[in-house]
């Protein structure tokens, strides 16, 4: 909504769809209505007389049926689509780590984990999405849109590290709580890219 307003009409009017209410209360606003919905059935989404559909960090969780579904019933009903912070599977770290490389094999193994929608795309989302809604027929512009953290962003620096290192552990990655503590402490000096890719879809004949 905020990355919107500046381009968006007046009278626009947002669906807020979650499968979370704090989420949804702490999200919602003039000019929307809440949806509490399970995202795995795209039946169940308030789809009539929408225009757009937008998800942020969505698409590395979904699986590739999921998101031919998608792509499919948005077409069906002429509805563009937006799809932001889509993971790339690339993370670089200043000054690097012995096991940065080890680290981030496991984080995306895990990513690829079934996250309730079947076996999630991960880092493949971002060229998955893009090949699924062009052979649906849209019109696929992509850009890349990665997170670059510095200094000025420490505490989301240690964050980010501590929930990279607990899904990698998890993949029996047996260095990545070591490697957290090490990047913790360069969080002051550090930068990370995390890279991700926008995607906008249109749909045939979308005015």
């Amino acid at each position: 909504m905020r990355a919107f307003a500046p381009v968006m009409p007046v009278k626009a009017v947002w669906r807020l769809v979650d499968s979370d209410p704090a989420l949804l209360a702490q999200n919602a606003g003039a000019g929307t209505t809440t949806h509490k919905v399970d995202m795995r059935n795209l039946d169940d989404l308030p789809l009539a007389d929408a225009r757009l559909v937008t998800a942020s960090a969505l698409l590395d969780l979904c699986s590739h049926d999921w998101v031919t579904r998608l792509a499919l019933s948005l077409k069906d009903r002429n509805i563009a689509f937006y799809a932001a912070l889509n993971y790339d599977g690339i993370m670089t770290w200043t000054p690097a780590d012995e096991d940065d490389a080890v680290v981030t094999a496991a984080f995306n193994r895990h990513q690829r984990g079934d996250k309730g929608f079947g076996p999630a795309l991960g880092p493949d989302c971002a060229s998955a999405a893009a090949d699924i809604f062009s052979k649906a027929g849209f019109s696929v512009t992509e850009a890349p849109s990665p997170w670059r953290l510095g200094p000025a962003q420490a505490e989301l620096q240690r964050q980010l590290c501590d929930g990279i290192a607990a899904a990698a552990a998890e993949m029996d990655a047996a260095t990545a709580g070591a490697w957290a503590a090490r990047r913790a402490g360069l969080v002051l000096d550090g930068h990370c890219h995390i890279g991700h890719r926008d995607l906008l879809a249109l749909p045939p004949g979308f005015q």
